[in-house]
């Protein structure tokens, strides 16, 4: 399995420069302590394959795999979701995830 597929507990987003959407998710990610595997699919033909193939296809991104579930456009609370069933091992515990966000927000 390459480093491009999500199968067996992982993860993976592809991404590529300049997209504000990108930069949007990975930054709320990392925010809420979930770390994935990036790939940048202007640098990667084979990502970029992948995510043709996902998108019926088009090169849309964000575009994010977890286990099973393929996702375009994912908000950071379903990328979440996903990971919480398919690779709970890839939240990096930092404050309690998506609550720990909130308590920091909120000041609890």
């Amino acid at each position: 399995m390459s480093e491009h597929e999500a199968g067996g507990g992982g993860a993976v987003l592809y991404w590529r420069p300049g997209c504000p959407f990108c930069m949007a998710l990975r930054g709320g990610l990392r925010t809420v302590g979930v770390r994935l595997n990036e790939v940048d699919i202007w640098s990667d033909a084979q990502a970029a394959a992948r995510v043709r193939t996902i998108t019926g296809g088009d090169e849309t991104v964000p575009t994010v795999v977890v286990g099973p579930e393929e996702m375009v456009n994912p908000s950071v609370g379903a990328v979440v979701r996903a990971v919480r069933e398919h690779a709970p091992h890839l939240e990096t515990g930092r404050r309690g995830g998506l609550r720990g966000l909130f308590s920091r927000v909120l000041g609890a």
